[in-house]
């Protein structure tokens, strides 16, 4: 096929466009995260805190930790704040008589520290007066928070500590020991275990 002088000149000009011109446009890939996307990622690291083995991504940490104000006691139940202030404790030294997290726990102690600081509550300071308070708890009734004691010296209460949940209990076990959690169903435990109470700020 004869190619005529104005034929020529079309396809001449028509090959000097770019291919990329007649492709629809698209917007560049933002490497920023937009304020809803830091407000999600913001709640999910909140929320990490209370699910043990859910973890918030770490960008979301890195991002906003300093823009996530403390929550408000009254923003939680007293049963979880309870518990969020006795796992912070771990690891804790034993100390007879000890009273505070710089100077380390008796088992009457910790209980006392815990409840002083999570819900403002003045216990006894000794696990005898301590399991006096409050209203008595079947074993099958136990309930996050309430206190869980034993005779490990004699028949006499001697031991408390904080029920979990599912048959777990956290405390300040003895001399060269450090707070931790244990199962009531082990065989040392279940040979001791007392009874429980359920301190008033629980019981409604």
């Amino acid at each position: 096929m004869r190619l005529t002088r104005t034929t020529a000149a079309v396809l001449l000009v028509a090959a000097s466009i770019p291919a990329f011109a007649s492709a629809p446009w698209t917007p560049e890939p933002s490497c920023y995260l937009n304020e809803q996307a830091l407000e999600t990622l913001a709640l999910s690291a909140e929320l990490a805190a209370f699910a043990p083995g859910l973890e918030a991504p770490a960008l979301a940490v890195a991002t906003v930790e300093d823009r996530i104000e403390p929550a408000s006691p009254s923003a939680y139940a007293p049963r979880e704040m309870l518990v969020k202030m006795a796992m912070k404790l771990r690891d804790i030294r034993y100390r007879r008589g000890g009273r505070a997290p710089s100077t380390g726990f008796d088992c009457s102690g910790f209980v006392q520290y815990v409840f002083a600081q999570a819900l403002g509550i003045d216990l006894p300071d000794n696990s005898i007066s301590q399991a006096e308070a409050g209203v008595r708890v079947a074993r099958n009734e136990l309930k996050t928070g309430d206190l869980v004691f034993f005779h490990t010296r004699g028949k006499g209460i001697s031991h408390v500590g904080i029920y979990l949940d599912n048959g777990r209990f956290i405390h300040s076990p003895s001399s060269g020991k450090r707070v931790r959690v244990d199962e009531l169903s082990d065989q040392y435990w279940a040979r001791r275990y007392v009874g429980a109470r359920r301190p008033e700020v629980l019981s409604s």
